[in-house]
């Protein structure tokens, strides 16, 4: 029954002006509506649901990612709009930030404004059609 439903993904905030701002203007988010809530946005035909939460840790690792066909050409319109990609040091390519893993996979990082870890990634195999 879940396969016929849409995901709805979840992320804290601390300030939904940073928030709205980053993911409407900086990924391209569609604005939907801002409650006592949360600040929800959709992106893909899905939505994400921003909540303000007044003190919390970022996690270590990605909450939120997206599977694109063209990570250089996605990477580089985010760039292009203001978005800075984590440079870690084990990713192959330095200047956008695109780790490739042995399989061919390729993966690169971003932070929202409340440093939630964001990941875009691409697949090499026939798990990704």
């Amino acid at each position: 029954m879940l396969a016929t439903g849409k995901m709805v993904g979840f992320v804290p905030t601390k300030d939904y002006d940073k928030a709205r701002a980053f993911y409407e203007g900086k990924l391209g988010c569609e604005f939907v509506s801002l409650d006592q809530f949360a600040l929800v946005v959709r992106i893909g035909g899905h939505k994400i649901r921003i909540a303000k939460i007044p003190s919390f840790t970022p996690l270590q690792g990605t909450i939120l990612g997206w599977e694109v066909q063209d990570l250089r050409a996605v990477v580089t319109w985010l760039r292009d709009r203001g978005v800075i990609f984590e440079k870690y040091p084990f990713a192959q390519d330095q200047e956008l930030g695109i780790w490739t893993a042995p399989g061919g996979d390729q993966v690169a990082w971003l932070k929202d404004p409340d440093d939630n870890i964001l990941g875009i990634s691409q697949h090499a195999g026939p798990a990704s059609k």
